[in-house]
């Protein structure tokens, strides 16, 4: 009997159900696209690191955490040196700049950073041969509508696409490095220098041997450094999506808190009839209650669907930008809603429990 109380009750109020789903499914897909939006950028510039190949990263004094290095203060005869110690196979020294969020603009000898990624994908032209070619890859090229031969501006200065290259290793955009040194006025100087080794295992023991070599200098394994980045990324994002957690739920709440209430006013006389007949405030509740799971899965699942098809759109229409829905993000995001929504149900559900059947009867 509830449960056709609860599907004639959603029926006859189609434009209240419909806000409130809706309003539900919004709530659900800001969730999953801001979670998404935070582990697709942490997740990609992840990627992009172990693309390079390297075991072992040596940074400069000046950087202070996984996501500052600092200026570039690392003299760049020191590739020599570690490439000159037993065990490495080779180092590869970089001067890098942001060019938002994480994508970086990378000055690198790129035949030599080829060789410890294994290779790039050139799906277009070569590398660069001038002092202002430029490689890049394939979303900054779709992202900013750049083929081989075009010009764009990067740190101020025009530089010639040379080739386009395959995703995920390194950066967004390659220049040559001693063009990166004197545009930053950093001759000499990298922000990075990446260490492959002959025997990858042996990366903790060779990190700790580095330590004593070059104690002024942050050195890490590339696990414990993407693993370093990814938590502090994280710590520095937690209070933002704490803050849409919030809001999201805050709608939530209301959103349901202000469709059963109203339901409760409309259906006062509905009320008494029914606790006349001898429903219990129990009964009465869990019509409510109904109602409100009803509104809240179907909303749920609404939410998703909208989720995955706005991260379709996103990454269709902005190629740097990964969004990347996990299943702990949908978990979190159904514990919010439902929360939001049983919170907003409780106050109208209560009202209407301990409404007395006779000035109910009476109601106009």
């Amino acid at each position: 009997m509830i449960q056709r109380i609860v599907w004639a009750n959603l029926r006859h109020r189609r434009m209240r159900t419909a806000l409130a789903i809706s309003a539900i499914a919004l709530e659900m897909a800001m969730i999953l696209l801001i979670f998404g939006l935070a582990d697709g950028l942490v997740g990609e510039s992840n990627r992009r690191q172990r693309g390079i190949g390297a075991d072992i990263m040596v940074r400069p004094d000046t950087s202070g955490s996984a996501l500052s290095a600092g200026s570039a203060g690392l003299d760049e005869a020191m590739v020599e040196e570690l490439e000159k110690l037993p065990g490495v196979k080779m180092a590869v020294g970089t001067a890098f700049s942001r060019i938002g969020g994480f994508n970086t603009l990378t000055g690198v000898d790129i035949e030599k950073l080829g060789r410890m990624a294994g290779g790039f994908d050139y799906l277009k032209g070569r590398g660069f041969e001038q002092p202002y070619e430029a490689v890049i890859d394939e979303y900054y090229a779709r992202q900013e509508k750049l083929d081989v031969g075009d010009t764009v501006s990067l740190l101020n200065r025009d530089f010639t696409v040379s080739g386009i290259v395959g995703a995920g290793k390194a950066s967004r955009i390659f220049i040559p490095l001693a063009t990166k040194q004197e545009i930053s006025s950093e001759a000499g100087k990298l922000s990075q220098i990446y260490v492959q080794l002959e025997d990858p295992p042996q990366a903790v023991a060779f990190v700790e041997t580095l330590k004593v070599r070059y104690p002024e200098n942050p050195i890490y394994t590339m696990e414990e450094f993407i693993s370093l980045f990814t938590s502090q990324t994280r710590g520095v994002a937690d209070k933002f999506l704490l803050v849409i957690v919030g809001i999201a739920m805050g709608v939530g709440f209301i959103v349901v808190l202000i469709a059963m209430y109203t339901a409760v006013l409309d259906r006062t006389r509905e009320i008494g009839i029914l606790k006349a007949l001898g429903a219990s405030p129990g009964y009465v509740v869990r019509i409510f209650l109904g109602e409100t799971a009803l509104l809240t899965v179907t909303g749920i699942a609404a939410g998703i669907g909208i989720a995955y098809l706005g991260a379709s759109l996103v990454e269709s229409r902005f190629p740097l930008v990964t969004v990347t829905i996990l299943q702990s993000h949908l978990v979190r995001a159904t514990s919010v809603a439902l929360i939001g929504s049983l919170f907003g149900v409780l106050y109208p559900s209560l009202r209407a429990a301990r409404q007395d059947p006779i000035e109910a009867l009476a109601y106009e």
